[in-house]
């Protein structure tokens, strides 16, 4: 009787792979362990035009401000073509100068008030903005936006007319209110007046920056946590401090620090207004570097005031950076 093979079993079953894919297969190719060199690459690639720009329109002039700050360099070093080195004595001469130290408290003086201003009117414009109307809030943030954008020798310029003694508006408004000894008053001929103008003109420009900044915040707050505020009896000034001012801390932080920055930086409207006068009496520290290296040709003392001034706001954003980090570790 002959007996029937299975034909499974006669077929041969080879060498069984229980290790892994068999050679050849698609799956047993080289894995890759991370992204390519191209890619690694790519965003050190993008940012490389910014880099060149920036070393090109910022560290090259800054690398010449210091060099010419260790020269003495003034009138006749820049007709003879004459390179005198001297070292740090220009910075040691600022430091040990009684006019350099009372330039640079009224700078910070000046810097105090101007950013506590915007600050506070930025804020309450910002809040405004939320509560209007579609047209109301559109016809408010035209007239912001006209006024942010408006070139700062032509803000100058509109506030030189306003305050002018013979034919401002100011004073012709101060006078039909019965103010008469206000008629002729000259704005720029005390230093207390002349700062009035200054301050008036630098918050009346940045005011808009920070208002649109806190609405485009409070857009982001959600309506529960007002809700939820007013349900538990909270009045407007609760709601601001219990809720606004948490959820927009990065904003006030962030933007705080960057007017710290414009305002105290700030040359064109303090130069307009009265050139720094009356008798120097108004210069905070970009003017007090242009006055003395441009306008009496102290081209080496400009510079080593320009690099203290740098240094200066250097030292007064290390906390902004020291609570940016201290964020990015706690994400």
């Amino acid at each position: 009787m002959a007996v029937q093979s299975d034909p499974v079993r006669a077929q041969s079953p080879g060498p069984s792979n229980t290790h892994g894919p068999v050679p050849g297969d698609s799956l047993s190719g080289p894995r890759r362990s991370g992204p390519g060199l191209l890619s690694r690459f790519a965003p050190y690639v993008l940012l490389l035009p910014t880099m060149v720009a920036t070393l090109a329109l910022l560290a090259w002039p800054l690398v010449n401000t210091f060099l010419l700050s260790l020269q003495n360099m003034n009138r006749r070093q820049l007709i003879q073509h004459l390179t005198e080195w001297t070292g740090f004595s220009n910075y040691t001469d600022q430091l040990k100068s009684a006019e350099f130290w009372h330039t640079t408290e009224r700078s910070v003086i000046f810097t105090v008030l101007n950013v506590a201003l915007i600050m506070i009117g930025g804020t309450l414009v910002g809040l405004l903005l939320n509560r209007l109307g579609k047209k109301m809030r559109l016809a408010l943030g035209v007239s912001l936006i006209l006024a942010w954008a408006m070139p700062l020798v032509a803000q100058s310029t509109v506030y030189l007319w306003l305050f002018d003694s013979r034919y401002g508006v100011v004073n012709w408004f101060l006078d039909q209110l019965g103010w008469h000894s206000m008629a002729t008053y000259n704005w720029t001929g005390t230093q207390t007046s002349t700062f009035f103008v200054i301050m008036l003109l630098l918050v009346w420009g940045s005011i808009p920056f920070v208002a649109f900044n806190m609405y485009a915040g409070l857009t982001t707050i959600p309506t529960e946590l007002y809700e939820a505020a007013r349900m538990d009896g909270a009045g407007a000034i609760k709601v601001f401090t219990s809720v606004v001012y948490p959820s927009l801390k990065p904003f006030f932080l962030g933007t705080t620090f960057l007017e710290i920055i414009w305002i105290f930086k700030a040359f064109t409207q303090v130069f307009t207004i009265d050139n720094g006068g009356p008798e120097r009496s108004t210069e905070t520290m970009p003017v007090y570097a242009y006055v003395e290296g441009m306008g009496n040709q102290h081209y080496g003392v400009g510079g080593a005031i320009a690099i203290l001034t740098m240094v200066m706001l250097a030292l007064v954003m290390i906390p902004y950076f020291r609570i940016i980090l201290k964020q990015e570790d706690e994400l």
